[in-house]
């Protein structure tokens, strides 16, 4: 298990890319939150296994259908032991 911290920029708030993330997530076994930022970007904590989550990056790269996905950057941090995995409303 490793945890990931993930920025995705582009179009991503208000065409779903946090609820699908949660779906994605949910179908992958991936436990963590996504949240949007104030810059217009999505915050998400990952954490799950290295397959699981090489597939949910590739999700964050496409994202949602009406989403517009410029960049993915992601870094490895400290397991939280997330149980589930949370859309955080503002």
């Amino acid at each position: 298990m490793k945890h990931l911290d993930i920025i995705i920029s582009g179009k991503v708030q208000g065409v779903f890319f946090r609820s699908t993330s949660k779906a994605v997530a949910d179908q992958l076994g991936i436990k963590g939150t996504a949240r949007n930022r104030p810059d217009g970007t999505v915050f998400i904590e990952a954490e799950g296994d290295d397959f699981s989550l090489e597939l949910f990056l590739e999700f964050c790269n496409k994202g949602s259908d009406r989403a517009v996905v410029e960049n993915v950057s992601y870094s490895e941090a400290e397991l939280k032991n997330y149980v589930n995995f949370e859309v955080v409303k503002r």
